[in-house]
């Protein structure tokens, strides 16, 4: 009798614990950074708060680098099912929810203060809304911080120096129109490439914020930085709309506390890194040019405004902007 007692006992722990682990949904998370980059850290913080707020029920691996594919190839990797969470910049999520466009026009937010103030409003739940319905529900949002031109062989003084060169973007209408509007030749390339397509002379200049400039080593080869900060954007901290829809309430809570608290921990170190950026460019011999008259380039960029204000996926976007206050630089 005894020995049946202990065996029925040692199957009811058996299949308790295979239940448990049948219980735990395993995640993919995608970023494009690598590891010690604020977005990277901060999803670090993102995996730990869910997988110990859930108690085990779901744990999320991630996975850094873009070691699982690019950009573009990760946002419809994300709406696949073939990955589960991401952080996304605007630009190609903007392929995929045409309204997102309106965040990426140049001097459209004065600075990322003023950007999160907006985001924490109407303006963002529109855009949470939008997304959600594509199949990306927002958790945070993220800092994409200021961006700026970057060249080889040139040195950007006034908007007349910005013909005929070739400028690496982001796969984007907005970037590429607003590099056409300067009398350029927009490329669309992936991240990983701009650094082999500086060397090689296939794109004379790109655009991106600091840190990204600095920690890509971009600044080895292209020394001459125009300081337009021409576009700040958000970035989004997002999972399938498919797996939220499947989160219990109280898991649902949990993400979305996690994802709060993630973006503030990234919107922290985010500022502590541009800082140490720009002091690791200055020292390494990288030439700053401020802009002294913003009107010739805002004046430029009239004409890709004036579209977007009159296409109805993204006016909605800029009137809320608008009424609440945001100014051109």
């Amino acid at each position: 009798m005894r020995n049946i007692r202990v065996s029925l006992t040692a199957l009811a722990i058996g299949l308790a614990t295979a239940g448990a682990f049948a219980q735990t949904t395993v995640i993919k998370a995608w970023n494009i950074h690598p590891d010690g980059y604020p977005v990277t850290e901060a999803m670090k913080q993102f995996v730990d708060e869910v997988n110990q707020g859930t108690g085990g029920r779901y744990r999320i691996e991630l996975y850094s680098n873009a070691v699982l594919g690019d950009q573009p190839k990760a946002v419809q990797m994300l709406k696949s099912g073939e990955i589960d969470a991401a952080e996304f910049s605007i630009g190609p999520l903007s392929e995929a929810v045409p309204g997102l466009k309106a965040l990426n026009l140049p001097f459209l937010f004065p600075d990322s203060q003023n950007m999160f103030e907006q985001l924490a409003g109407p303006l963002g739940d529109k855009l949470a809304a939008q997304l959600k319905a594509a199949g990306y529900t927002v958790v945070g949002w993220y800092d994409g911080g200021a961006r700026s031109f970057y060249c080889t062989n040139k040195k950007l003084a006034n908007v007349t120096d910005f013909k005929g060169l070739k400028i690496r973007v982001q796969q984007s209408e907005v970037y590429m129109e607003m590099v056409k509007a300067l009398d350029a030749t927009p490329v669309p390339l992936p991240f990983k490439d701009v650094g082999t397509a500086l060397q090689q002379g296939q794109v004379d200049c790109a655009e991106n914020n600091l840190p990204s400039f600095e920690s890509t080593g971009h600044y080895k080869v292209a020394k001459y930085v125009y300081l337009t900060n021409h576009i700040v954007s958000p970035e989004a901290l997002v999972v399938s709309t498919r797996l939220w829809n499947k989160l219990s309430p109280q898991d649902q809570k949990v993400f979305a506390q996690a994802g709060q608290k993630s973006a503030l921990l990234m919107r922290a170190l985010w500022n502590r890194r541009v800082d140490e950026a720009r002091d690791i460019l200055a020292r390494s011999g990288v030439q700053f040019t401020r802009v002294r008259d913003y009107s010739p380039l805002v004046r430029r960029m009239r004409p890709l405004h004036g579209k977007y204000m009159a296409d109805p996926q993204t006016r909605e976007q800029l009137l809320t902007i608008l009424a609440t206050g945001a100014t051109a630089k």
